[in-house]
């Protein structure tokens, strides 16, 4: 219930970590960064709220790193 894959342009890759729209940023280092069972992004924020300015972690696609 609390997570749902986002919209590609709901995440960007800076180069401090994950900015996501909501204008939180997670760290490439942040143990909740966790990797995705497919090609998409997936956020996990309190009541899947995506409004919610903490995520309690980010599915992440594999980039072929």
């Amino acid at each position: 219930m609390d997570c749902y894959q986002a919209p590609p342009s709901d995440v960007k890759e800076t180069k401090y970590g994950y900015q996501l729209s909501t204008g939180e940023l997670i760290p490439y280092t942040d143990h909740r960064i966790k990797r995705s069972r497919d090609e998409y992004f997936h956020e996990c924020k309190p009541g899947g709220d995506a409004r919610s300015q903490h995520s309690f972690c980010l599915y992440v696609p594999d980039r072929g790193m």
